[in-house]
């Protein structure tokens, strides 16, 4: 394993006058989105129903607890940030927002979040937004992400929670159901990251960050990538056999995992040369790929939902 004890962070530049783009970008929007469809449709697929109102303050706070999460990690990873080049343009690296703006703002809205939810839906979501949180800055970024190469299979249960939270909020308890959502995000994440890692070639190794590619080389990485892809398959099918699943869904991810599969193949089949000959399309196209296929998955549930209530859907 590749000893990242000898790192010496950056020496992050003055923080300048920010502007509110500057605190929006701190919040990670992107990965915020995600965050908040899966929630959402963790919450509509629920048995029970939610009041609008309720459900549009909860999702509310749940992206308000990914943004406080997304900011003590651009906190705590300034160091790291700064001498990556897919982060280097970051809010704090880049010192457009002071390290200590962003704790405060990281630490302000993870209560706001935290607090509002229990008082809109229960304590059950609102404690699992809370272990969210502390899972996403303490356990995976502040130990695992710099400690060993499992940082992204363990760190993955932070971004898998959000659905678990939506369904909490209608139900107030965890189901067969939410753990599978959970359970499909969790699997989800590992070749979705090594993709991206497989393409970003020395970042990782510049940062001191003990990604797969860094301890075990690219030819495991790609092992990997396919491994955790028929991993995550009969999860992802499974779920067509549950009683938020149905037809419609279980075609959907036939072909989306059909198509994963394959794409993790070609990545499993290709060596360092043909990969830098095209410039890692391959690994590109799986990666933009393993985004839509999460969206299309969760999609194709408000989908069997939405039939189910017209009395069409389901088994």
């Amino acid at each position: 394993m590749t000893d990242t004890t000898t790192f010496k962070p950056a020496t992050l530049p003055q923080a300048g006058e920010a502007g509110f783009g500057d605190y929006v970008a701190l919040l990670k929007p992107r990965v915020m989105s995600l965050v908040v469809f899966t929630a959402l449709v963790g919450l509509l697929v629920a048995p029970v129903p939610v009041h609008p109102f309720v459900g549009l303050a909860a999702i509310l706070f749940i992206a308000l607890g990914a943004g406080a999460s997304g900011a003590l990690n651009m906190w705590w990873d300034a160091d790291i940030d700064a001498v990556m080049r897919r982060t280097a343009k970051r809010p704090v690296p880049s010192g457009r927002v002071a390290p200590g703006e962003a704790l405060g703002l990281g630490l302000a809205l993870s209560g706001i979040a935290v607090v509002m939810l229990w008082l809109a839906a229960n304590a059950v979501a609102a404690g699992l937004l809370a272990f969210t949180i502390f899972f996403y800055a303490v356990v995976y970024s502040m130990w695992l992400k710099r400690s060993t190469p499992q940082n992204i299979v363990i760190g993955g249960a932070a971004g898998a929670f959000p659905p678990m939270i939506g369904w909490a909020v209608a139900t107030g308890g965890v189901s067969l159901e939410s753990l599978l959502m959970f359970a499909l995000i969790f699997m989800w994440t590992p070749p979705h990251f090594w993709a991206l890692a497989l393409f970003m070639k020395e970042d990782y190794h510049k940062a001191g960050v003990p990604m797969l590619t860094v301890t075990h080389g690219r030819r495991a990485t790609r092992v990997h990538v396919l491994v955790y892809t028929l991993l995550l398959v009969p999860v992802a099918v499974g779920i067509g056999f549950t009683q938020i699943g149905g037809p419609v869904y279980l075609a959907v991810s036939i072909a989306l995992n059909a198509a994963f599969v394959v794409g993790a193949w070609r990545i499993w089949r290709r060596d360092e040369v043909q990969a830098e000959a095209d410039s890692y399309a391959v690994e590109k196209r799986v990666f933009r790929f393993s985004l839509w296929y999460l969206f299309l998955l969760f999609g194709a549930l408000l989908v069997e939902r939405a039939l189910q209530n017209f009395g069409l859907g389901g088994w």
